[in-house]
């Protein structure tokens, strides 16, 4: 939106072209969010108290979660606000990407907070119904999916794109919509699943947003992608401004939700975070590289599986509990621990997805 104010500003101060840069909004969108995040925060969490919006806490859980009862939960709202706030203000409102991307941010957070609101206002413990919660997951995902097939310009739009293989470019066709599929409902609920333990699902969320606005800044280049050797796509590069949208908005969320937190960011934030982050893999073409770099995420939704898996198949459980996070609490790790060593986990495995650039 500001960039179209500082184009017809340019003809009475060129200085205003500064704004037309991509490095200078990427710049401006972090810090607009960050500020829009830390200077909200206090009144948002202090109106969340007043309305006794809180966490309710499993009673089969580590015994140091109890004294997290009644901690304001749906902090996601947030971090929602200041990433949509900031991107329209700092992104080209004319890209089709950016919009896709900003309609997965809102819809994906309705149906998060609608669960939010049945658990903590209406008292539901079950919240919104499981299948419907599926229900409106899949259907998002599979609108956003019709639009990016029938919408693509190019063939690269559609190509699945391999790491460490310079030639393998093979073309999805209708299996596309399969792959959007599954990488927006997967990564949803693999952040929802994650998010257990202070800051433990926004700092590998902040990671792989900005290892995103990397592969978003490099396809969206004609020369950086010819000399990675990785499709081109001139859409992506705006996209920048929603990756580190995320990256400040994160971050702000984080001065308040680190150990011990003041919010959690509920299922308003978890699923609409994990949406956005399935979207932008879908967009630049590394869905398999998401997989490498939320391996955390990936790990998180494993370790559920597996525990139900077996349990069902033969009546024993794999882990002391599940996701796995809660499996350390119960082996005596403290809750930072879990925490910071799941945060360096994580940016190893971005520094790792970074790599498939330059390694083809």
């Amino acid at each position: 939106m500001l960039i179209w104010l500082a184009d017809w500003l340019t003809q009475f101060e060129t200085g205003f072209n500064v704004f037309s840069y991509l490095t200078m909004r990427a710049i401006l969108s972090t810090l607009t969010a960050l500020l829009i995040a830390i200077l909200i925060g206090p009144k948002m969490i202090r109106w969340l108290q007043m309305m006794q919006i809180g966490q309710t806490v499993r009673n089969d859980g580590p015994e140091s979660h109890l004294s997290k009862a009644g901690t304001p939960t749906m902090g996601g709202l947030l971090i929602l606000a200041a990433i949509v706030i900031s991107v329209l203000l700092w992104a080209d409102l004319s890209n089709r990407y950016v919009l896709v991307t900003l309609f997965v941010v809102v819809t994906f957070g309705i149906v998060g907070f609608v669960d939010d609101y049945r658990k903590v206002i209406r008292k539901d413990s079950k919240g919104l119904i499981a299948r419907w919660k599926y229900f409106w997951q899949s259907a998002i995902a599979l609108c956003v999916a019709f639009y990016l097939y029938s919408s693509a310009q190019q063939m690269e739009e559609t190509a699945l794109l391999v790491p460490f293989f310079k030639e393998v470019l093979p073309q999805l066709g209708i299996f596309y919509i399969g792959i959007v599929y599954f990488a927006l409902v997967g990564t949803s609920n693999a952040v929802n699943l994650t998010d257990g333990l202070d800051g433990l699902a926004i700092v590998p969320t902040i990671l792989v947003a900005g290892a995103f606005a990397i592969f978003a800044y490099v396809t969206g280049n004609v020369n950086f992608s010819a000399y990675l050797n990785i499709p081109y796509i001139p859409l992506t590069s705006e996209l920048v401004i929603v990756c580190t949208a995320i990256v400040g908005a994160g971050l702000g969320f984080l001065w308040f939700n680190t150990y011990p937190a003041m919010v959690f960011m509920g299922d308003v934030g978890s699923l609409a975070l994990g949406g956005t982050l399935g979207v932008l893999a879908v967009l630049v073409r590394q869905e398999i590289v998401l997989i490498i770099m939320g391996g955390v995420f990936v790990m998180e939704t494993l370790s559920v599986i597996m525990q139900v898996g077996s349990y069902k198949l033969r009546g024993e459980r794999i882990f002391r509990m599940a996701p796995i996070h809660h499996h350390y609490e119960l082996k005596g790790w403290p809750e930072p621990r879990v925490i910071v060593r799941f945060w360096i986990i994580s940016l190893i495995l971005v520094l790792i997805g970074l790599a498939t650039l330059k390694l083809r």
